[in-house]
């Protein structure tokens, strides 16, 4: 945008100033959003909108105005002999594209069949000293779009309804577990110690304690603290943060929510989890039935359930439980010339290498809503050993469109066995594998006074919304997503 654009925009407020027109005025009374102002009946009188001059059309003595905001438009019409020549003349000498306007009028509909208020009067609200843009759309600038969101949010469409569908589903989300009497608590972002999942942390500094945190990567330790001190179903929408890899799935800060309940297993959150997914496709969409990949899925008909073992099997030919060595396992998937783009595969534990086989042979494939189970032990070091089978664990992540978007399990509540399992992992990390956990004593302290059966899940708002709206990318599902300083 050209200097000589802003100079023409500041000379219109100066203008509107030496009128005794107050440029930045403090409000204006409103009696309707402008969506619903856009529903009235005609001939309802008195209407009083807001917003944002999105277009202009001039014709000879008269105009149509689009003003808007996130929820909606709607359009104005200014004519001269209505609003009388000196406002007419003012508002196409000094107003422009981007400004903000107050107007009160009449309802009617046009000969196209629109919905229009006749402007009866119209208030000055804000000067825009850059132009917007005229289109918002193609490969050149979909990094501008991220890092000025603010324009992207204005004009386009599926930005707008994408971004609005997030905020009912944290709405839906909340409503959901209350209704199921989970109370809803805050936990600590700043943590001494990393655990919860297995990813790399962001570390800073507290001055005043002279100490080094850890920004957390999960609530998980802490929510299980409160079950021990007597809460028994709790939730939390909790930031968090993890200093891994860009991808389209992957977000270096991410709102997680999770949640326990005392004396429930994974069985009992599966059922729980699938109601969830329900009614937030009801409440966002009123519908359970939804188009991801051009493929119709109904999400209210029996979901899959296929365990670890299995799946890998059926997409590699490789039985994991025949490999009990990590070493073993990889020579097998070099016998079978399976290239798993890793920088540093040989540093990773097995619980990490059966992930990563997992993540690049099987997942992508995984449309419909499908439930993984029977994990092994070493991929989830928080989760209870399956009586049946110790190797296995009691745990379930939901997959869909290729996506983990639910990880859930019955907890470990054994502090002896948690800190054999805490023990192994923190030996991983000494190795060099940077996403396995650290020693948590304090946690471990908490254990030891006494855990019921407990089952517990966690979900990225993001992942969730990545899915449900079949998004390209998860920066299209947040709000400001992090991007490189220029």
């Amino acid at each position: 945008m050209s200097n000589e654009q802003i100079a023409l925009r500041i000379e219109k407020l100066e203008t509107l100033k030496s009128q005794g027109i107050s440029v930045y005025p403090e409000r204006f009374s409103t009696n309707n959003e402008i969506y619903e102002a856009a529903q009235l009946e005609d001939g309802t009188s008195g209407v009083r909108v807001a917003g944002r001059i999105m277009s202009i059309r001039n014709f000879s003595k008269l105009s149509f105005i689009t003003i808007s905001n996130i929820q909606g438009s709607v359009q104005l019409l200014l004519k001269k002999d209505e609003i009388g020549e000196e406002p007419y003349n003012q508002f196409h000498n000094l107003l422009d594209m981007g400004d903000f306007i107050g107007v009160e009028g009449c309802m009617y509909t046009t000969k196209t069949n629109e919905k229009t208020l006749r402007i009866e009067s119209y208030v000055f609200l804000g000067k825009a000293l850059r132009t917007l843009p005229e289109k918002w759309h193609g490969l050149s600038n979909v990094e501008l779009r991220y890092r000025q969101r603010y324009l992207d949010l204005m004009v386009t469409k599926d930005t707008q309804s994408r971004l609005l569908a997030r905020t009912k589903m944290v709405r839906a989300i909340r409503r959901f577990f209350e209704d199921q009497e989970f109370l809803e608590v805050e936990t600590p972002v700043l943590q001494h110690t990393s655990s919860g999942a297995l990813a790399k942390p962001f570390r800073t500094y507290h001055n005043s304690l002279d100490t080094e945190l850890n920004l957390r990567i999960a609530p998980e330790t802490y929510l299980k603290r409160l079950i021990v001190g007597g809460f028994t179903k709790v939730f939390e929408f909790a930031k968090c943060f993890r200093n891994e890899g860009i991808s389209p799935q992957h977000l270096q800060e991410f709102t997680m929510v999770e949640g326990y309940a005392a004396y429930w297993n994974y069985e009992d959150t599966m059922k729980l989890m699938r109601n969830m997914v329900l009614f937030v496709l009801d409440q966002i969409f009123n519908t359970t039935t939804i188009t991801i990949r051009g493929q119709t899925i109904n999400f209210s008909l029996e979901w899959d359930i296929v365990s670890f073992r299995d799946l890998i099997l059926k997409d590699t030919g490789i039985d994991i439980d025949l490999y009990p060595d990590v070493e073993d396992l990889y020579q097998a998937t070099l016998r079978v010339n399976m290239d798993l783009e890793h920088t540093d595969i040989e540093s990773l534990g097995r619980g990490n290498f059966i992930d990563l086989l997992y993540k690049k042979m099987c997942r992508p494939q995984l449309v419909k809503p499908t439930f993984l189970i029977r994990h092994p032990i070493d991929l989830s070091p928080l989760a209870r050993a399956n009586d049946q089978n110790p190797a296995l664990t009691d745990r379930f992540q939901l997959v869909v469109n290729g996506a983990e978007i639910i990880n859930a399990y019955s907890e470990l509540v054994d502090p002896l066995e948690q800190r054999r399992r805490l023990e192994a992992q923190a030996l991983l990390k000494s190795n060099g594998d940077l996403e396995a956990m650290e020693m948590d004593e304090d946690y471990l302290t908490a254990m030891e006074y006494g855990m019921p059966p407990i089952s517990g899940w966690g979900f990225g708002i993001e992942r969730l919304l990545m899915v449900l709206t079949d998004s390209d990318t998860i920066k299209d599902c947040v709000l400001f997503p992090l991007n490189k300083k220029l």
